[in-house]
């Protein structure tokens, strides 16, 4: 019965041991991951800035033809407000369907957890 016992619990240490390796592998990956998407929105960010300063100059001094040069920047600049704004809803849905938990090793240790209390199942 003791060794019966010693293998339960020698086996039940090892399983957590591999859970805890798979939550820590599941973290990395998503990490790396997300962080190569930044660093690709980063420079995507920066590059789009660029371009939109230049239209917006461009659209400022086109519309300065056809009103006053500071109504004209304030015209443009509300227009990016309105964008900003948009842009910044809709990144906050998106971070709200990000999971930081890793759903997998919860259900394996769900699944343990269940095993542990009836092995014979």
């Amino acid at each position: 019965m003791n060794q019966l016992l010693s293998a339960v619990t020698t086996d039940l240490q090892t399983l957590f041991r591999q859970e805890v390796e798979l939550a820590k592998a599941e973290v990395r990956d998503e990490a790396s991951r997300a962080g190569k998407a930044a660093g690709m929105f980063g420079g995507a960010g920066f590059a789009g800035y660029m371009v939109l300063l230049f239209l917006s100059l461009a659209a400022v001094l086109g519309l300065a033809n056809v009103i006053d040069g500071g109504w004209a920047a304030l015209v443009v600049a509300a227009l990016w407000g309105i964008a900003g704004a948009l842009l910044f809803l809709k990144g906050r849905a998106g971070m709200k369907a990000v999971s930081p938990k890793p759903e997998r090793t919860v259900e394996t240790m769900k699944e343990n957890a269940q095993w542990a209390r009836h092995p014979t199942k």
